[in-house]
């Protein structure tokens, strides 16, 4: 807990057995009240390991894809009294000791949302990610930006922390069950006006690290632009009604 809020970590899963131990250890226990891994049915040991951490495990009988599991990650956090969701992947590419500066952006009332951001201020190349990617990743975000008439680093990162009231909001269901869930929600996030706030994440990239390959990545591309086209500046903004 920070201050008041209850804090709750999610962490959705696939294929995570043999990078979730380290995730887990690096997670600063003194700030927060619960632990949700979510396995999108792994292939391997993901769901052994996270019982053995004694972390809350949910487990999907058939894969649902990264939005899906995200949804069951969100709505099993508000279900748990959660204040603020912080969403880390278990792969171990973002840092852990972070989560407690990302959820205090929003505790502190500055913002509803923040983001770990491998961009801002640092080499995300020096750190692994792919030219292509990052090329990519700079290129989308510069159309976005340009769209949606925001500033951020990149719109693109899997270590992001929402407010309760940004979970209860945004019609999350309503989102794609595939990768671009995460820009459905931060696209409808400027809509509605929630505030974003950003803070520079070192990254690792490894042969265990999650990634989606080039085809899929392409697939992920053009949905990005649609919904920034759809959730232009130029379009209405969208009020805040709790669902």
């Amino acid at each position: 807990m920070i201050e008041t809020s209850r804090i709750v970590v999610v962490l959705p899963a696939f294929q995570a057995a043999s990078t979730l131990e380290r995730t887990v250890a690096d997670i600063p226990r003194d700030m927060v009240d619960e632990i949700i891994l979510v396995d999108d049915a792994s292939r391997d040991d993901t769901v052994a390991v996270a019982k053995q951490l004694g972390l809350r495990t949910l487990v999907h009988p058939k894969n649902r894809g990264y939005g899906g599991n995200q949804k069951t990650c969100y709505a099993a956090a508000l279900e748990a009294g959660a204040d603020i969701v912080v969403m880390l992947h278990p792969d171990y590419q973002y840092s852990p000791r972070l989560l407690g500066a990302m959820a205090n952006m929003i505790v502190s009332g500055h913002y509803d949302i923040a983001l770990g951001s491998r961009i801002l201020a640092q080499s995300a190349i020096a750190g692994g990610m792919p030219i292509y990617k990052y090329i990519a990743n700079r290129s989308l975000t510069a159309m976005q930006n340009l769209l949606m008439g925001q500033k951020l680093s990149e719109y693109h990162t899997g270590y992001r922390a929402f407010s309760r009231e940004v979970l209860e909001t945004l019609p999350l269901e309503s989102f794609s069950d595939d990768f671009v869930f995460d820009n459905q929600m931060l696209c409808a996030a400027i809509r509605a006006d929630f505030r974003i706030g950003e803070i520079s994440c070192p990254t690792r990239y490894f042969p265990e690290a999650s990634s989606i390959n080039f085809k899929r990545s392409v697939v992920y591309g053009m949905g990005v632009i649609g919904c920034a086209m759809k959730n232009s500046r130029w379009m209405p903004r969208i009020p805040r009604t709790s669902n």
